[in-house]
């Protein structure tokens, strides 16, 4: 067996704006595993905020045995992009040997399309009232803010896309005070969701405060083993395949949740179909679906995922799995 790794780049739509910084490309690294002939792939999206780039993703995907196997690929790596890109590549290899999808190797009824959100990114309010208006169409949109200076954006999606329903991004970018000032006006707004109002390692804060519309991890939640450190703060969890470092904790970290008393959001960085292909499997039946990151994008992978009123479909086996 053979794993090789590529840097692929895709220009965006437009500028992608969130409260840490800008962006007008998305840059990802695809790892390819082969074995008798056959190849399987998977994408990853190295990212700045847990101390990862294009090139130490891909010193760890190198660095990685010829022989490795899904279960010595959870030893051999932390959860995080370099294991997500083999992990999946791994699930799509077994999946073309045994002439099967992957869903049926994970025991896992067939999957069907799901709604996803589609986001907006950070801007003044003019121009998100604009973002608004041309998506007010789409069932499901997510606002990226996190400044002290929100509820003029936030107003103006709402104004825009009067019958959509809303859920939020912080990014970390609130304190406790911005929270709390905001959260009574999330409810008359109708806000559904607000993802990681407060940074990661200041969370604590929302032990005991009121949480009049559902809160959910994302920075603060990367594998089941970050499942204790959310009591008492949060009451959803994000689940990204790149934080969970693959399919294969997803899908575990997805059940632990839940078992745990948790809903579940699944979302994406911002990449092509391929990386959110795995994750069209992990979707399934969660409160929240953000896989929009193929909507964001101006190019895409051949035979990239579907879009339509039904949601996100699955992947065609020519893409993934």
């Amino acid at each position: 067996m053979s794993i090789e790794v590529t840097r692929d780049v895709f220009k965006l739509a437009q500028v992608f704006t969130i409260s840490r910084g800008s962006r007008t490309e998305a840059k990802v690294l695809t790892a390819h595993v082969t074995r008798d002939g056959i190849t399987g792939r998977g994408e990853c999206v190295p990212y700045a905020r847990y101390d990862e780039t294009l090139d130490s993703v891909e010193a760890q995907i190198r660095g990685l045995p010829a022989d490795v196997t899904r279960a010595t690929l959870q030893e051999l790596l932390p959860a995080g992009a370099a294991r997500n890109a083999v992990d999946c590549a791994l699930w799509d290899l077994e999946a073309k040997a045994a002439g099967k999808r992957v869903w049926e190797l994970a025991g896992l009824p067939a999957p069907a399309p799901e709604i996803t959100a589609y986001t907006l990114s950070l801007d003044t309010p003019e121009a998100m009232l604009a973002q608004a208006q041309k998506n007010a169409h789409r069932p499901l949109l997510k606002i990226k803010l996190g400044t002290p200076d929100d509820m003029p954006r936030l107003e103006a999606v709402r104004k825009g896309a009067p019958e959509a329903r809303i859920i939020i991004d912080a990014n970390e970018g609130w304190s406790a005070e911005v929270y709390a000032d905001l959260a009574p006006h999330l409810v008359r707004l109708g806000v559904g969701l607000v993802e990681q109002p407060l940074p990661a390692g200041e969370d604590e804060a929302l032990i005991g405060m009121d949480r009049p519309v559902p809160v959910c991890a994302d920075e603060s939640c990367h594998d089941r083993a970050s499942l204790p450190g959310l009591k008492g703060k949060y009451d959803v969890v994000n689940i990204k395949l790149d934080k969970t470092g693959g399919l294969t904790e997803a899908l575990l970290l997805r059940d632990a949740a839940r078992a745990a008393g948790y809903d579940v959001m699944v979302g994406c960085m911002v990449g092509s179909s391929l990386a959110m292909a795995p994750a069209t499997l992990v979707a399934q039946g969660a409160r929240v679906v953000d896989l929009d990151g193929p909507l964001l994008l101006a190019e895409d992978r051949d035979q990239p995922l579907v879009f339509d009123d039904s949601g996100v479909h699955p992947p065609v086996p020519a893409l993934w799995g």
